[in-house]
């Protein structure tokens, strides 16, 4: 029997190295452009989920009956079927995708000799800071576009910020109230413009979103074909956000939303399914005419005027370039709020006139789109949250949730697992990582779960709650009302675990290799935990930008020029290798761009000396349109598993990378 059961894992081990060696093949070979690679890469996973759903549903779960072995075995299953139900809809969404940079570039300037169509930015504020708004406004006025109008619509009625658009020369736009929030604002912003004689096009900016310079350019290439009415653009961060910050992993590891941009919105754009997603979006003003504006009736507003366009016959399409950037949330408060008001506002919108089992003139994949998105909500968090619990009702009431033993939880699960993770890695260039993906998804499952539920029940009557953005993160906050919960589940895992092991009175129910299938996640389940407490304490943060590597500059001390190399620069001090003049020193440093920038030696360092700059008004203003609206996609763009590893093990140890 041991040697039949050894067989058995030996065998399931084979398919399980089969699928690795056919995945490295595949990232090796396999084009991600292509439809058709895609296409059996996705229906392999798709064949594998549904081979592993199967097994699951007909030898794993307890027999029907009046009892907890029932009730716990078949409600996980349910809630594990609906992701996988989610994952089949994802990877039919993934298995074609869509470039449009030729597109772009061949239709630039479109309306030949006619004179350049007039844009209105719209730069929607509630209470960021002075810093944050300069940067956006300094940036969209550098857009390589000449016939272009800049709104600061300010729900804060801010009157220091009116005196600051008048001293930057755009429009200060205020209401009386702040109505339907955001969507509001914005729609009051598109009155003023129908009554002063409305412009060809519309581009939304959030207020810590920075255009490049080319914006405009790329963007209105795209509206080329007259049922194009909203063209969306990636949204990149050029500061890393909470996950990437507190486990130290800003220069190796991307953004948690860089799958999203990257990948899953040009595969959405092959299907026609594209939307908008609020910020770095432009629109044909034509077709905001035709659906009224803004809609109101959710509190993520960006999706709903895309299925409104699209009912009212105009194309959402996407544009990834990198051709914005702005600031992720820097607290992990902040980063929870935004996805639950993200989860809470599609909600909205699938029990709203323009819901997928609704009366409208919406395509069938946008009702998909809308279904698919629903699902994601529903089942990814509740389903994260199900796996950390679940373990605990074995180790504290002997109750079996999975009966499986080793070798088919290896042959099913593992090879599915496996095969999966591969897939997406070649597709998006080694974006997922399971630990980090878990921990990502973790830290907001129980408020987003709770929006989610909330929603579908009573879509209507919730506020929207702005993400803060900017301010004061120079100390190391913990994180103790996010903490708590996982701290509790940590610990009630730990005491299960040795519970189980230590005294027999505790390790009920046997049910063949199950204690040890049970042990192997309730390990997986402590060290996602440990991560997830790890990232609730916020380490502080420093300047969000310097520059991106050394460069060649010109020192000037007393009249004596020097070659330099700059080690960093921000628009307020500088560090530069090879002179060191003594503190106190007045000097000229001299960069393109920005010119000569007068500062005094701050402090030696190293080999060389920190600055303070003291630039002017016109020299502020070049170094912002340097630091953000030139050059490539900020921060890591792709997953270096080696610098991952060198970092996180930097973290651990506190010492500065």
């Amino acid at each position: 029997m041991d040697a039949l059961r050894l067989s058995e894992l030996q065998s399931a081990w084979v398919q399980v190295a089969l699928v690795v060696g056919i995945g490295l093949l595949a990232a090796e070979f396999a084009d991600r452009r292509r439809t058709a690679h895609r296409a059996v890469i996705f229906a392999i996973s798709g064949l594998l989920a549904i081979r592993y759903g199967w097994w699951r549903a007909t030898e794993t779960l307890a027999p029907f009956g009046l009892t907890w072995d029932c009730l716990a075995s078949w409600s996980f299953f349910a809630i594990e079927a609906g992701a996988i139900l989610s994952s089949l809809s994802a990877f039919t969404i993934l298995s074609r995708t869509r470039a449009r940079h030729e597109e772009a570039t061949r239709h630039a300037g479109w309306w030949g000799a006619a004179p350049p169509p007039r844009v209105a930015i719209m730069i929607a504020t509630y209470n960021e800071s002075r810093e944050v708004l300069e940067r956006t406004i300094v940036g969209a006025k550098a857009l390589r576009h000449p016939n272009k109008d800049i709104l600061i619509l300010d729900d804060g009625r801010r009157e220091w910020l009116g005196e600051f658009c008048r001293e930057l020369g755009v429009r200060h736009v205020t209401r009386p109230d702040n109505s339907h929030a955001k969507a509001g604002n914005i729609n009051h912003g598109l009155d003023l413009l129908r009554a002063e004689g409305p412009p060809d096009y519309v581009a939304v900016l959030d207020a810590d979103f920075v255009p490049h310079q080319g914006f405009l350019s790329r963007t209105l290439a795209l509206f080329h074909e007259p049922d194009v009415g909203l063209v969306q653009t990636p949204q990149h961060f050029f500061n890393p956000d909470p996950i990437q910050h507190n486990l130290g992993l800003s220069r190796s590891y991307p953004d948690e939303q860089r799958f999203f941009f990257d990948h899953l919105q040009p595969a959405r754009d092959a299907w026609g399914i594209a939307f908008c997603c609020g910020t770095s979006s432009i629109m044909r003003w034509e077709a905001l005419e035709a659906i009224g504006g803004f809609h109101t009736g959710s509190i993520t507003e960006d999706f709903l005027v895309t299925l409104t366009m699209q009912n009212a016959g105009w194309r959402t399409v996407y544009l990834n370039e990198p051709l914005t950037e702005g600031l992720a949330p820097e607290g992990l408060k902040e980063y929870v709020t935004q996805r639950a008001r993200w989860c809470l506002g599609l909600m909205q919108i699938a029990r709203g006139e323009l819901g997928p089992l609704s009366r409208n003139s919406l395509r069938w994949m946008d009702r998909w789109s809308v279904m698919d998105s629903v699902l994601y909500w529903t089942t990814t968090y509740t389903f994260r949250l199900a796996a950390l619990t679940y373990p605990l009702l074995y180790w504290f009431f002997g109750i079996t949730v999975v009966d499986a033993s080793v070798p088919e939880v290896v042959s099913f699960f593992g090879v599915y697992f496996v095969w999966v993770l591969l897939a997406l890695n070649v597709v998006s260039r080694g974006l997922v990582v399971p630990l980090v993906n878990d921990v990502s998804q973790m830290l907001g499952a129980i408020p987003i779960a709770r929006a989610a539920f909330t929603g579908l029940i009573q879509p209507h009557g919730h506020p929207f709650k702005v993400t803060a953005k900017g301010g004061d993160r120079d100390k190391i906050v913990v994180q103790w009302a996010l903490m708590r919960p996982f701290l509790i589940l940590l610990g009630l895992t730990v005491l299960g675990l040795v519970a189980g092991i230590v005294s027999p009175r505790f390790a009920f129910g046997e049910a063949g290799d199950g204690k040890t299938v049970i042990l192997f996640w309730t390990v997986y389940n402590m060290l996602v935990l440990a991560l997830t407490l790890l990232v609730c304490i916020e380490l502080p943060r420093a300047e969000r930008h310097v520059a991106d590597g050394p460069e060649r500059a010109t020192l000037e001390v007393e009249g004596v020029q020097h070659r330099v190399w700059l080690a960093e620069l921000t628009s307020e001090a500088a560090r530069v290798r090879g002179r060191q003049p003594p503190p106190g020193t007045p000097v000229v440093l001299h960069i393109p761009d920005a010119g000569a920038l007068a500062g005094v030696v701050r402090a030696t360092s190293g080999d060389g000396v920190r600055l303070r700059l003291e630039p002017t008004a016109e020299q502020r203003e070049a170094l912002l349109r340097r630091f953000y609206t030139t050059g490539e996609a900020p921060g890591a763009t792709r997953t270096r598993l080696l610098g991952l590893a060198g970092d996180f093990c930097s973290r651990l140890l506190g010492l500065k990378r």
